[in-house]
Parts: C-alpha cells; structure tokens; sequence
C-alpha cells in the first residue's frame, strides 16, 4: 500500500474539519448580503414639522448622468442638515412651526428676528429646493408638453434656445446657486438664477424648474466642469411636472 495516498480515516476527518469552516463561511456571506443597505432610504422621522421627503427613484436611476453617490450624499446628508436646522429654527415658535415651508419662504420679510429669518433663509429655502429638485428629475427624462414646449418658443424662440439661456445662467452663477425658469409677477416666463439657497419665491416670482448649482450636486462625476453637468442634466428632467407647475401657475 502506497503510504503516500491518504486514507479512508484521513479523509474523512479532513472533511469533518472543513464543513465547520464552510458552514461559517457561508453563514458569514449571508449576513453580509442581509446587512447590505438598500439603494434607497426611506426618509427617517423628523424632530419637527419638516421631513426629507423620500425620492421616487434609486439612487443610482439618474445614472449616467447624475452618479448613485452624489444622489445619496445630497439627499442623505445635505438635504437632511437643511430639514433639522429649519426644524430647530422654528422650534418654540407656534406662529411658524404652523406654516408650510413655502409660506415662510414666501414671507421671509415678516419674519422680525434677523437670526430666525437667517435660518429660514437658509435652510427653509434648501428645503424647498431640493424637494422641488429631486421632483424635478426622473429616470430616462420625459418628454414636455405642446403646451409647455409652445409657451417655451413663445418666450424664448425654440426650447433649444430656452435650454442655452438656462445653462448660461447656470453657468454664470458665480459660487453657489440655483438657475430657474419662472413665471414672473408680470405674468411672463423668464430664467433667474439665486445665490445658495434663495428661491425666487422670495421675490414674488413662481418656480416652474430649477436646477442646483451648488458643486456639490456635480463635483463627484463632473469636477469642475459645471458647463457638462448643466448639459447632462436635460437627460433626466421630468417635464410632465414642470408641465404641472406651469399649469397652476396658470
């Protein structure tokens, strides 16, 4: 007999030690598959009146255009530090604890305090932009209205035109900002572009879209290239709800 091939015994006992190892293994890699965070979240409950509203989409659905991290980080961490720090300025006051986000943005220049008025400035207008923003954005885009694209032409020669004055805005921005397209208190469709977390509310205009320009809302796909980000961004626009908005500013 060969001594040199193993066993019967050997073998077996082998085998014995290996399955604990295994079982182990296995086990081990299931957890990690169960533990592993959804692409999503839903929007976790708020200490206040206001809540990150959870997205329609995955994280990652905006892609190529617009990357799953950035999507996660901007809804996640950035939209939520707007939520809680509105949620604190309005903490103890009933007189605005009852209001809606777009009437205290609305009607900033009643509020008496500079400090709470900062506040809501700041951070009740980057609640209320990123929630119309994330709104603003669909998987695959879709495709605009006659009604939206003929009021479009009408204002700004073609949509082709209309989107180049958009991202020339957009791109003019100097710092952080928004661009939007807005019906004005005059009636008439234009395109404003705020500083950081203004909203055109604030002056009396209606937003019908707006697009952040803020660096981080691009700077993990695109870097400092904002000219491809704003060009990218049309990918992904839902028009059936600016088409929405247009109707009820109407």
């Amino acid at each position: 007999m060969d001594s040199r091939k193993p066993s019967r015994r050997q073998f077996l006992t082998t085998l014995a030690a290996a399955v604990p190892a295994a079982t182990a293994l296995a086990s081990m890699a299931g957890a990690a598959e169960t533990t592993k965070p959804a692409e999503t979240k839903s929007a976790e409950p708020a200490a206040g009146p206001f809540s990150v509203p959870a997205l329609a989409y995955a994280f990652g659905a905006l892609e190529p255009h617009i990357d799953a991290k950035t999507m996660e980080i901007h809804h996640d961490k950035h939209h939520a530090a707007y939520v809680k720090n509105l949620n604190d300025a309005v903490a103890g006051k009933p007189d605005l604890a009852g209001k809606t986000v777009e009437e205290l943005v609305k009607g900033l220049a009643s509020i008496g305090d500079e400090k709470t008025r900062t506040a809501i400035r700041n951070n009740g207008g980057g609640h209320l932009n990123h929630t119309w923003f994330w709104e603003s954005m669909t998987p695959g885009g879709v495709e605009m209205s006659d009604d939206l694209s003929d009021a479009l032409n009408s204002a700004f020669g073609s949509v082709e035109d209309f989107k180049k004055q958009f991202n020339d805005a957009g791109l003019k921005r100097f710092g952080s900002g928004w661009v939007w397209l807005v019906k004005g208190k005059d009636g008439k469709l234009g395109i404003v572009s705020t500083a950081n977390q203004d909203n055109p509310l604030t002056d009396g205009a209606t937003p019908l879209l707006g697009n952040d320009v803020w660096e981080h809302a691009y700077y993990l796909k695109y870097q400092n290239k904002r000219a491809d980000y704003l060009a990218a961004w049309w990918n992904v626009v839902n028009w059936s709800k600016v088409a929405e908005r247009f109707k009820a500013a109407k």
